[in-house]
């Protein structure tokens, strides 16, 4: 491992670099400021349409759920100026997976006012898995919807349970911060109708039993008054 020598005035970079290295998410989310923002950029959100979360209490959220997974994290490299910190990251999953990022943050009086994230992940498992499906923590305050997750071999698949009157646009834009749903999704549609429409104007309706596909850049909101569920193995991975 390669680390920094010593801090920079204003902001302490080993003492970034320790609470990463520690899943440290209370010494993480102190170190940024109020009105910070981060974008998290991967082959799901690719650059035209990232991720990006708004204000330190919402990107708390994320550090959190990041520091409670199973993993090691490891800074390779770090290079640092009085306004910017660049390095390098390697997270482990216990089977062996990797997850290599490197991460820009720009600096203002001492704290982490703007950080971009471009992420790649291991694609392959290396032995069996299982896992049960759990609330998604970012989502439990989510008005008509209940989301869940299970993450085996690397891979999360997710299942969205929708009630009547949910909208992509209303309820669940807040939470993925773009105009559109920037996701894609491959999934089954275990019971009721959903409708998605794409950036373009095209809709389709998909019922019971279909296995849809739905690429990035659409709105959609469930049709009629029976909960739509769907298991969908796409959404949540990169590619």
């Amino acid at each position: 491992m390669s680390a920094p020598t010593q801090s920079r005035p204003g902001f302490d970079v080993d003492r970034y670099t320790r609470a990463v290295e520690a899943s440290d998410a209370d010494a993480l989310v102190s170190q940024y400021s109020d009105d910070a923002e981060m974008e998290m950029i991967d082959r799901r959100t690719p650059p035209s349409a990232p991720t990006v979360l708004h204000g330190r209490d919402e990107i708390g959220e994320a550090v959190r759920d990041l520091c409670s997974r199973e993993m090691t994290h490891e800074v390779l490299q770090s290079v640092a100026d009085d306004k910017h910190v660049a390095y390098t990251e390697r997270c482990t999953y216990p089977d062996g997976n990797e997850v290599l990022s490197m991460t820009m943050l720009d600096l203002r009086d001492g704290r982490i006012v703007h950080q971009s994230t471009v992420q790649a992940w291991d694609e392959e498992a290396r032995a069996m898995e299982s896992a049960r499906f759990a609330p998604v923590p970012e989502r439990e305050q989510a008005d008509h919807e209940n989301l869940e997750a299970a993450t085996v071999g690397g891979q999360t698949v997710v299942r969205l349970e929708l009630e009547p009157g949910w909208r992509w646009s209303e309820h669940a834009k807040p939470f993925q911060g773009t105009d559109s749903c920037m996701m894609t999704h491959c999934g089954y549609i275990v019971s009721g109708t959903l409708c998605c429409r794409m950036d373009d104007g095209t809709e389709k309706e998909f019922h019971t039993g279909d296995v849809a596909f739905v690429p990035a850049g659409h709105d959609a909101w469930v049709v009629g008054d029976e909960t739509a569920t769907v298991i969908d193995w796409r959404a949540a991975n990169p590619g």
